[in-house]
């Protein structure tokens, strides 16, 4: 038993240790992603990326729109727009209603069927012994699609996040040295709710908390559990880094699974989504890359 939880240990940490990156770089070279530059680690351009999320984040608003009432007495302009939204989304889905108290109110998940056509969600891998993996539940995903985000407390260089690695197989390194723990349990949690909480303003959120739990507000937060490819299991999805604009409408920052550890310098939230490389049908498991070579 002993012998199996630590190999299970080693397939988690060693696409984070250097020697075997080193030695293994030759014969893992489709498990590697090579880019020339860090202004090249684009599969789709940023404006798609941030229009996907807009488009998802809008249509989970307008869903949840009874709870957002101590937002939008803040925002009266933001209220009109998203009534007129409202109007037309129960026209389309033919609701009678005079108010927004009598709207349809779906699932997150069925929420995301209706704006991008597909849902995704976690469950058992088809690997052996890879515990969970994310797999495409519902309808088709295009390549080139922003299937997932990789949720988690941002960490720029040098910021403490050592007691937090420790069994950790979460953490995600991006291509300038910045990090996202993604791991939704332990010490990690903690500090994902802390910062969240301390950077709340009044009845605005400047994160999403819960991928932290069994039912998220976001269905896209769930590319912590995407699996590494194999030999038999091709990558089918992409990491990409995205840097959420400083003009992201405040009102949907509560869909945003990423919160940054301090404040000290000012910068961009780091956000990561997985982009498909290919087409995925439903009942597919998604498989991607653990990590990225810049040459």
């Amino acid at each position: 038993a002993m012998l199996r939880e630590l190999r299970r240990r080693w397939r988690s940490y060693k696409y984070r240790f250097v020697p075997w990156l080193a030695l293994n770089l030759r014969r893992q070279r489709r498990t590697l992603r090579y880019v020339p530059e860090s202004s090249q680690d684009k599969i789709i351009a940023d404006e798609d990326v941030f229009e996907t999320l807009l488009k998802t984040f809008k249509a989970l608003f307008i869903n949840d729109f009874s709870r957002q009432a101590d937002i939008l007495a803040l925002l009266p302009e933001v209220k009109c727009q998203y009534l007129e939204l409202l109007t037309v989304e129960q026209k389309r889905s033919g609701v009678n209603s005079c108010n927004h108290q009598g709207q349809h109110v779906c699932s997150p998940e069925e929420v995301l069927f209706n704006t991008l056509g597909f849902t995704v969600s976690r469950d058992r891998s088809s690997l052996v012994s890879a515990g969970t993996g994310v797999f495409v539940t519902r309808g088709f995903v295009p390549k080139g699609t922003v299937v997932s985000m990789y949720p988690g407390t941002v960490y720029r260089k040098h910021e403490p996040i050592f007691f937090q690695s420790l069994g950790n197989p979460f953490i995600f390194r991006c291509i300038d040295g910045v990090l996202i723990d993604g791991n939704d349990k332990g010490l990690s949690r903690s500090v994902y709710r802390s910062c969240s909480r301390r950077d709340q303003f009044g009845p605005f959120q400047m994160s999403d908390e819960s991928w932290l739990t069994a039912t998220l507000q976001n269905p896209l937060a769930v590319g912590q559990y995407v699996n590494n490819c194999s030999h038999e299991k091709a990558a089918n999805v992409c990491y990409q880094e995205f840097d959420v604009p400083g003009h992201f409408p405040v009102e949907l920052k509560q869909y945003l699974p990423n919160i940054v550890y301090s404040h000290d310098i000012e910068s961009h939230l780091r956000c990561v989504v997985l982009v498909t490389l290919r087409d995925i049908k439903q009942g597919e498991e998604l498989f991607s890359n653990y990590y990225t070579v810049v040459s």
